[in-house]
């Protein structure tokens, strides 16, 4: 009886490390497919993490807290909208052709 116990100890703790190891990956964004922000750049301005200070506690005398932040002193990042992804820059492409169309 021993060792059916112990086998179900170690698999207990395998799949407890495994696990972790799964949501370390996908908080870390390696886990995710691209249509889910995975493997996407991670925006520059907030690292990622899709909050900056808020402008109350940049210039402040120590009180924070304000509309827009709600008292936590962090704000949604303007760069990448609050996603924590690089968003890339809108181009608008006018493409002339010489052929006449079919």
């Amino acid at each position: 009886m021993a060792p059916l116990i112990l086998a179900t100890q170690v698999a207990t703790g395998l799949s407890v490390v495994a696990g972790a190891m799964l949501v370390k990956a996908a908080a870390e964004g390696r886990l995710l497919p691209p249509m889910f922000g995975g493997g996407l750049p991670r925006c520059p301005k907030c690292n990622g993490t899709e909050r900056i200070d808020c402008f109350c506690s940049r210039w402040s005398d120590g009180d924070v807290g304000c509309r827009t932040c709600a008292g936590s002193g962090r704000m949604a990042c303007n760069s990448c909208g609050g996603s924590g992804i690089g968003r890339p820059i809108p181009a608008r492409l006018s493409v002339h052709s010489d052929r006449p169309p079919l």
